[in-house]
């Protein structure tokens, strides 16, 4: 019994009409009915009741039907369900996320999901960017979004944001401005992030800001964001932060919080898309890393 001598007799049982089933078949009607009988007498039963009028099935006809769907169907799934046996298996990989991500930048995140969908399931990990680059160093992390700079050798990046940053200050003490100096500001103190949370370019900035004449400083523990908010609304300080709008650092801003754009001073915040060298172009995260390459190929700015 051949694959075909099934394929012929389901497309005779189904039509009940020898001459239609031949035009499916795209054969003429005499082999078709010749191949049908050399069937029946290999299977020593008589599949069909064939008068010049009707076609019908015999109860051994009835019987072999399902039976020879069923096989069909199961041969007609060989090359999907070989393909999907051979192909490479899908591995669930974190990305690490730090406070603060701007909404289009998650949106390029989420477009790298979609993706690479097939191969990787993308989750994010939260994390200040210290920790999230860590996480990289030890392979607990496939990928991290990190605050620059980042000097480890054995890690390779991609620029994917630029923020301007501006001065948070007490907005009662800076009614109707809609820019700022840094001169207008050596009388307050500098009030930055908690450490624990604080990514090493504002360090830089913070020696800057001395060097540019910022000479007194608040330093705050343990009270995260909400805390420097409270410092700055409180009148007693100024901060510096992302001055997009749509930045999620907006949210904490109190009522008596402005953000403005300094005329003297540019201070920028950079974002990169950091992995492990060896695991990036030639090894595991490959693909992962050369679709990255393709969703962040142009950086985005703020």
């Amino acid at each position: 019994m051949e694959m075909l001598h099934l394929r012929y007799f389901v497309a005779v049982a189904e039509e009940l009409n020898f001459s239609a089933a031949a035009r499916r078949l795209h054969m003429a009607a005499s082999p078709l009915s010749q191949r049908v009988k050399d069937l029946e007498h290999e299977l020593g039963q008589q599949l069909f009741d064939r008068s010049t009028h009707h076609v019908t099935l015999t109860p051994a006809g009835t019987a072999l039907l399902p039976l020879a769907r069923d096989i069909l169907e199961q041969v007609n799934a060989i090359p999907w369900r070989l393909r999907e046996a051979t192909k490479p298996q899908r591995s669930t990989v974190f990305l690490g996320m730090p406070a603060g991500v701007h909404p289009d930048l998650r949106d390029r995140v989420n477009a790298l999901a979609e993706r690479v969908r097939d191969r990787f399931e993308l989750k994010r990990w939260p994390g200040a960017s210290p920790d999230l680059l860590a996480a990289v160093q030890e392979g607990k992390l496939a990928l991290a979004l990190a605050r620059m700079p980042v000097a480890d050798p054995a890690l390779d990046s991609l620029p994917v944001m630029t923020e301007r940053l501006g001065a948070v200050v007490p907005a009662d003490q800076f009614a109707g401005r809609e820019a700022v100096s840094l001169s207008e500001l050596t009388g307050y103190a500098y009030v930055a992030s908690p450490e624990e949370s604080t990514p090493a370019y504002f360090e830089q900035l913070d020696h800057q800001l001395t060097s540019l004449g910022i000479k007194k400083r608040i330093k705050l523990s343990n009270t995260g964001y909400g805390g420097v908010s409270e410092i700055i609304s409180s009148g007693l300080a100024f901060s510096i932060s992302m001055l997009d709008e749509a930045s999620p650092m907006q949210l904490y801003r109190l009522e008596n919080m402005a953000v403005l754009p300094f005329t003297d001073f540019r201070p920028e915040l950079d974002t990169n898309l950091v992995w492990r060298r060896d695991r990036g172009d030639s090894g595991d995260l490959a693909d992962l890393v050369a679709a990255a390459r393709e969703v962040f190929a142009e950086p985005l700015t703020s």
